[in-house]
């Protein structure tokens, strides 16, 4: 239905803008295999983001899957059962074992304490999630992964541009991986990459990515295919013309929440740490069913009959699926703080060109949900 609001939309900048890119890609019948455009993305996107090297991939789980192996991890990789599922998807692909641990109920992201406890001879790595673009605990996920000797790969894939006293948390960790899927903030339609922080771990993943092959005859290791496209490639470089307006006007959309849901009751939005430089990618509002009056998931159910598809990102917890529900680590008195979380979380539709109207009956509707009730 047309008249659906999404809890985000691509991206999209005007047509006319991308056809001279098409052209040349007409022209040159350079479709794949690391073409000219692909190489200006990986360059300008490491520019941009303020990292060292960048591998593109043509999407975000394909990159993870990649990065574990570039590692070579094997094992136990703990993680978070806040999340979506190719965080832990990514692990099985591998042959990994998940071990769930809980998050810091402020920030959403993997509990450095928790993640300490979790720790066995087995373990080999953590895999932690910026979660809605918040940076985790860098500092103390480190101190963990150096006293053990582990590996930190970050699922950074709602963290494009995000700065934290002006450093790009993309650059923490062993790799960060990004999406670039059509609902983040960046896109290239589909698409990711693997932050890398050197050159020699860049032309591993590099060789990872295609098959394995070195040059014509030598294959190192038994890649994949992740390539990115050169169409993906150069929509890319478009978006990147207009991504600085796209990410202001999306801020925009996250203060008149902020201001709509003041002072009310049992909605409380997510606070950026200070110092933080944020994309604003998600707007999720925890609902207090006590405090509000109405319930979380019957908020939801008055949106989505209003034909406003808010999203309940994350619930179910990762670790309630049926494939990992079976692992120790999976049981929900273990984690909390995720279980609470998961039952009280709504995400709002945010995205640049959300009317400002339609903005505001996303917040009425909210606040005739409102009963203000008396606290026992």
């Amino acid at each position: 239905m047309a008249d659906l609001i999404t809890v985000t939309s691509p991206l999209l900048p005007p047509l006319e803008e991308f056809m001279p890119y098409l052209q040349e890609i007409w022209d040159s019948k350079r479709l794949t295999n690391g073409g000219p455009f692909h190489e200006q993305l990986e360059q300008e996107l490491a520019s941009y983001l303020g990292v060292k090297h960048l591998s593109l991939f043509c999407n975000g789980t394909l990159a993870l899957v990649a990065a574990l192996q570039a590692l070579r991890i094997t094992g136990e990789v703990i993680t978070t059962p806040y999340s979506f599922v190719a965080t832990a998807h990514s692990l099985l692909w591998n042959n990994l074992k998940p071990v769930f641990v809980d998050i810091d109920p402020v920030s959403k992201n993997l509990d450095p304490k928790r993640i300490e406890e979790a720790i066995t001879p087995a373990t080999t790595a953590i895999l932690p999630v910026h979660c809605y673009g918040v940076p985790c605990d860098v500092e103390g996920i480190q101190r963990v992964a150096d006293t053990y000797g582990l590996k930190v790969i970050y699922d950074a894939a709602h963290a494009f541009g995000v700065r934290q006293d002006g450093v790009s948390v993309l650059n923490h960790g062993d790799l960060s991986i990004l999406s670039f899927h059509a609902t983040k903030v960046f896109n290239t339609f589909e698409g990711g990459a693997i932050i890398c922080p050197d050159a020699k771990i860049k032309q591993r993943i590099d060789y990872l990515k295609n098959f394995g092959f070195a040059d014509e005859t030598t294959v190192m290791a038994p890649g994949i295919n992740g390539k990115m496209n050169e169409v993906q490639a150069a929509f890319g470089l478009l978006q990147l013309r207009h991504i600085d307006s796209a990410l202001g006007q999306r801020r925009a959309v996250f203060e008149r929440y902020r201001q709509g849901f003041e002072g009310v009751e049992g909605i409380s939005l997510l606070e950026p740490p200070a110092g933080l430089e944020w994309n604003y990618a998600y707007c999720p509002v925890l609902v207090d069913e006590r405090r509000f009056g109405c319930s979380r998931d019957a908020l939801y159910d008055r949106y989505r009959e209003q034909g406003i598809l808010v999203r309940r990102y994350f619930y179910p917890l990762i670790s309630e699926f049926p494939m990992y529900r079976g692992l120790p680590s999976a049981a929900l008195s273990g984690q909390p703080h995720a279980l609470h979380v998961s039952r009280q979380v709504l995400c709002l539709p945010i995205y640049p060109q959300l009317p400002v109207d339609t903005q505001q009956n996303i917040i009425d509707i909210a606040l005739a949900c409102h009963t203000k009730p008396a606290l026992a």
